[in-house]
């Protein structure tokens, strides 16, 4: 079945079947032992919403279950093993974490196996964008390299095969530029662009006399090396997410995130989360899409995968072109030297880096919760509950009890993110689909470690690109299916906003 084949039948099946997603989408990156009517009852009464705001819940200060690790107040709290790993399995995580803060070099190099890069990249390295195992963040001037951030970019499909589901498959990549802007080249090639930003500011009241700036951004594709961007071209910012807990979210069972799809809000809460469906490039099946700002891969090593490619340049078996992003409008970049040669397999990361990698993604632990049962922090919680923050960041999930992946099996976690696609209004809106999410839909973000982002990264932005500079302003960009919720915390009394991001921070 040609790619493209694949992806027609993925667009009739998301389109027509997406109802039908809780029996259709299988696990296959997971080898599942299933439940027992008891274990389901067990998991039932676990993650059922609390009952008690007075103390906290059992075992909530071990977000990622028996993962967990001890929180540091250092720059390496999001570097640590899973707290559950063997020996053997901290041997592995230290060589991946070896592959993921290297720099790689252009080719031909003496250093067979750290050359290929190119020959357009935005990195040199996987941590030179998630800034210690953390978030990236915007450039903060002009003169700034913003290695962290990019812009991707789609036209839209005006054959595309359409459905009920608004924007889904309506886009395809830049005739020119592909489908993510790179703005370094290795020698000999030219950059594709610089990235440009203005921040207008904007000033919101809230209850209790206090005032909140909010800088709203414009982005623009400047300098840019290969011609005009196309007729109708999106272009979308992105900075790199936290890293940490990512295989115990890819161990919680599809069903249980599907059952809380509602895409037509049958309750009436105003919350109408759908599932992102992807074509597997693994599996080459339709699976449940999990990571990225728009669910748009399914497993921690498609994502990985794809930011080799689209981040470095470099070929996995996933994606084996050497030349990455670069297009046949771009000649030069694909005729140009790279790193396959002298390995086994023709690739730039061979199949036991890419292995080692996806387990090192896989296996940096969530660090324990702190100061939760402070008074403040509970009295934060109930906010949380209240203002309807749940809704979307769902707080716990029971991972699926696999034969394989010890330390993601059958756990207890809190990562406060339902998986699913919601629409968060106008002012977040990037106005570019991407799969089954429309222009101003997004996944929804783990909050698990939130509290410790500035001491990880020096800063504190949030958001798919970083605009906002603490909680509360993160917040009150929400809208949307998260418009009450955002009314709810500008109505608080000062004390009790105070307590609600206090409460964030310990998470």
């Amino acid at each position: 079945m040609t790619p493209k084949m694949m992806l027609a039948g993925l667009a009739l099946w998301a389109g027509i079947a997406a109802p039908m997603a809780a029996q259709s989408v299988e696990d296959l990156q997971l080898s599942v032992v299933p439940r027992t009517p008891a274990e389901v009852a067990r998991i039932a009464a676990v993650t059922a919403p609390p009952t008690d705001f007075i103390h906290p819940e059992k075992f909530e200060d071990k977000p990622g279950g028996a993962a967990t690790v001890r929180a540091r107040a250092t720059t390496d709290a999001f570097s640590t093993p899973s707290a559950n790993l063997t020996n053997a399995e901290v041997s592995d995580f230290n060589l991946g974490n070896g592959l993921f803060t290297k720099l790689w070099v252009s080719a031909p190099a003496s250093t067979l196996a750290s050359d290929g890069l190119g020959p357009l990249y935005n990195a040199r390295g996987c941590q030179n964008c998630h800034l210690k195992d953390g978030r990236g963040h915007p450039p903060a001037d002009a003169k700034d390299s913003a290695v962290s951030m990019f812009l991707r970019v789609s036209i839209p499909d005006p054959s595309a095969l359409k459905s009920e589901i608004e924007g889904f498959l309506s886009t395809l990549p830049d005739p020119v530029y592909g489908g993510q802007l790179q703005d370094f080249a290795t020698a000999g090639q030219k950059a594709e662009y610089r990235l440009g930003i203005h921040y207008d500011e904007i000033e919101i009241a809230l209850a209790g006399g206090e005032v909140a700036l909010l800088r709203a951004p414009t982005y623009t594709a400047e300098d840019l090396g290969y011609g005009p961007l196309a007729s109708g071209a999106m272009v979308s910012p992105r900075v790199a997410p936290q890293m940490i807990g990512l295989g115990l979210l890819e161990a919680i069972p599809a069903a249980d995130i599907l059952a809380n799809v509602d895409e037509d809000d049958t309750d009436g809460d105003g919350i109408s989360g759908r599932a992102s469906i992807v074509m597997s490039g693994e599996f080459g099946k339709p699976m449940l899409g999990r990571f990225g700002w728009k669910a748009g891969q399914p497993t921690v090593r498609e994502q990985s995968a794809a930011a080799f490619s689209g981040d470095m340049g470099l070929s996995t078996s996933l994606h084996p072109d050497p030349w990455g992003d670069c297009t046949a409008a771009q000649p030069d970049c694909r005729s140009a030297p790279d790193g396959s040669t002298g390995n086994d397999d023709g690739l730039e990361v061979s199949a036991q880096a890419m292995d080692l990698v996806t387990f090192y993604s896989q296996n940096l632990g969530v660090p324990a919760r702190r100061d939760l049962a402070d008074p403040q922090v509970l009295a934060g919680k109930v906010q949380f509950y209240d203002a309807g923050c749940a809704s979307c960041h769902t707080p716990k999930f029971v991972t699926s009890r696999l034969t394989t992946k010890g330390a993601q099996s059958f756990q207890l976690i809190w990562p406060f993110t339902d998986l699913l696609l919601h629409d968060m209004g106008e002012g977040l809106a990037d106005h570019r689909p991407e799969g089954r999410a429309s222009g101003s839909e997004w996944r929804t973000p783990p909050l698990w470690g939130i509290g410790l982002t500035e001491t990880v990264g020096g800063v504190g932005f949030y958001l798919h690109d970083g605009r906002a500079r603490t909680l509360l302003e993160a917040i009150l960009w929400h809208g949307g299916e998260a418009q009450t919720a955002r009314e709810h915390v500008t109505n608080l009394p000062p004390t009790d906003r105070a307590a609600l991001i206090r409460y964030l921070e310990s998470l």
